[in-house]
């Protein structure tokens, strides 16, 4: 199967245009410790030398920076976010700091990739931006661009059925994600969920889901 086109870049999903502020307000959320917070997150994903990774919902890049670390320079990295601001500060850092790592305006409904071409798909913080009756759609998108026995690691804020929304659902339109949520769109996806449990920051919970090896 060909690439999907990137030129259809209309998503039903909520786009953080506010870059700046952005990283300004991980800054705050995280004490200034927001490049221990990333690596934190990327543990689950079990990143390895030479790898191929694509993160979804890439945002400023940051991220995907931690990730072009881990894989090394025979590793690739690509980032995709809807929001043009958001992927023009990206490859300013990318640029800055010298990493070799594409960013590129895409959105997770439809992915502008072919078929099984990454090792790894990162999709962190990203899915609450979407409509419930998206949320399937962009993950079978990381499951089709995933290579056989590829990972996905997918984090995002849970809440219990009987919990009141607070701050996080009102900031995002959609609010977070039930809890189990992330098991459910990984197994309808076909995926094998490996690992799934609380980072151990905020509410934050991930899956790491396995493609099928043949």
């Amino acid at each position: 199967m060909t690439a999907k086109s990137s030129s259809a870049l209309h998503t039903k999903g909520l786009v953080v245009h506010w870059a700046g502020r952005y990283d300004l307000l991980l800054w705050f959320m995280t004490l200034g410790r927001e490049r221990r917070f990333r690596e934190r997150l990327l543990e689950p994903a079990r990143l390895q030398i030479g790898e191929s990774v694509l993160d979804v919902g890439c945002g400023t890049g940051s991220l995907a920076l931690a990730a072009k670390r881990r894989v090394g320079p025979a590793g690739t990295v690509h980032g995709i976010d809807a929001s043009p601001e958001m992927i023009a500060r990206a490859r300013h850092k990318a640029s800055r700091q010298g990493a070799a790592i594409t960013f590129d305006i895409g959105v997770a409904e439809s992915l502008p990739f072919p078929d099984r071409q990454f090792d790894v798909v990162l999709s962190t913080v990203m899915l609450h931006h979407l409509p419930r009756s998206i949320r399937q759609q962009g993950v079978g998108e990381m499951r089709r661009v995933l290579k056989p026995g590829g990972r996905l690691l997918a984090i995002d804020f849970a809440r219990s059925t009987d919990e009141r929304k607070g701050l996080l659902a009102h900031v995002h339109r959609h609010g977070g994600l039930r809890a189990g949520e992330l098991t459910e769109l990984a197994t309808v996806a076909e995926l094998r969920v490996a690992e799934s449990g609380p980072i151990g920051v905020w509410n934050l919970q991930y899956v790491r889901a396995e493609a099928p090896s043949a």
